[in-house]
């Protein structure tokens, strides 16, 4: 089920591996297992929700999942015939798994993947998962299994359905088929239709730590110092996809300078402000103005995370253990940036949606954490 060669592919993060050809998945040992225990059990779920933050490894999990569950000896008189068959201690491929080899050329017939299509006529990816992506796996369901193993039906992610498409879904896994899994890959499954999330057993997979991380983007092939990994596992929330992203676009960079820029937290460096709007400016900054934008939320999570709890996070950059003690001490002063991070992440959606001048609002949005570092020295006084 493969898009056309060489096009966009809607679960691929640019700078990393898809997750089909992902050899190995780090820090979800935990999700491996459960699913490997209900796998021995002989009661097998027909419905999945792989949930997490983005870029964790649930597809990759999902895939490694796919090929243990195709790979499964089945007859037709048992769920695994009358021999008992030898159950996988491991998620891991054989080198010389020719299933692993089917998935890896997008060539497994027991395999659907229900995504985001590349439009041909608009020479874009689709918005959404639509019906008739859902009619393409109507199809798929409809064919019988030439061999009569499992078929598995990865939906990556559920969250880019519309309410068509998902209700169309909601079809199949109320009526499952025979012998097919559905995973479904979702960021936010608290908005997925309640009665999906209902059919699903969950799977929950967490965020990476620092190790972890390195290692994640050592088999991406990103080449980020040691150090930098450990700050990149920070501001990515323990998401690898998250990280690339920050890798690629500079954004630790961008972070260590806006930690300059507010410095003691006495107040914002005009000219540092005015520095970094420049640099945000124009079209060809486009991807440098909305990973601004996302840093600076960043830090005013940071500020408020630490003010409520009480307990300063590792520095994510020179300076930043400084600025949060000067700044974000206090419960109220957390109440305070969470206020100013909602008000901010608004109004950056809003400049983005009607392509107001990045530049602007770039410098819009550091006056407002400048007005909210006058208001938390004040509840401090």
């Amino acid at each position: 089920m493969a898009d056309p060669e060489n096009y966009p592919e809607a679960d691929r993060i640019e700078g990393a591996s898809h997750p089909r050809e992902t050899p190995q998945i780090f820090g979800q040992d935990d999700a491996s297992a459960t699913f490997l225990d209900a796998l021995a059990s002989g009661r097998m779920h027909h419905a999945w929700l792989l949930r997490g933050p983005t870029g964790v490894g649930k597809a990759t999990l999902a895939y490694r999942i796919a090929r243990t569950m195709i790979a499964l000896p089945m007859a037709s008189d048992g769920l695994f015939g009358n021999e008992e068959p030898v159950m996988p201690n491991t998620l891991n491929a054989p080198a010389d798994c020719p299933v692993y080899a089917r998935i890896l050329a997008q060539a497994e017939p027991r395999l659907f993947v229900l995504r985001r299509k590349y439009d041909l006529d608009k020479k874009r990816l689709q918005t959404q998962i639509s019906i008739d992506n859902v009619r393409e796996l109507r199809h798929f369901l409809g064919l019988s299994a030439a061999d009569g193993g499992w078929r598995v039906v990865i939906v990556d992610s559920a969250d880019e359905m519309n309410r068509n498409s998902a209700n169309a879904l909601l079809k199949f896994l109320e009526e499952p088929p025979e012998n097919t899994v559905f995973l479904l890959v979702s960021h936010s499954p608290a908005g997925l239709l309640p009665t999906i999330r209902s059919r699903c057993r969950t799977l929950d997979l967490a965020p990476l730590d620092p190790d972890q991380m390195a290692w994640a983007l050592d088999q991406a092939g990103a080449e980020i110092p040691r150090a930098d990994a450990a700050s990149l596992a920070m501001l990515a929330g323990g998401s690898v996809g998250r990280a690339l992203t920050l890798s690629s676009g500079d954004g630790l960079e961008i972070y260590a300078r806006l930690i300059a820029i507010v410095g003691d937290g006495l107040g914002v460096n005009r000219i540092g402000m005015a520095s970094l709007a420049e640099q945000a400016a124009g079209r060809a900054a486009a991807d440098r103005y909305r990973l601004t934008l996302d840093m600076i939320q960043t830090l005013l999570a940071r500020l408020a995370r630490s003010a409520a709890t009480g307990q300063s996070a590792n520095e994510a950059a020179p300076g930043e253990a400084a600025l949060m003690s000067a700044v974000a001490n206090l419960p109220v002063q957390g109440v305070l940036w969470a206020e100013a991070l909602s008000r901010i992440n608004a109004a950056t959606r809003h400049a983005i949606a009607v392509n107001l001048d990045p530049g602007q609002c770039v410098i819009d949005t550091m006056l407002e954490l400048d007005a909210t570092l006058d208001r938390v020295r004040a509840v401090a006084a």
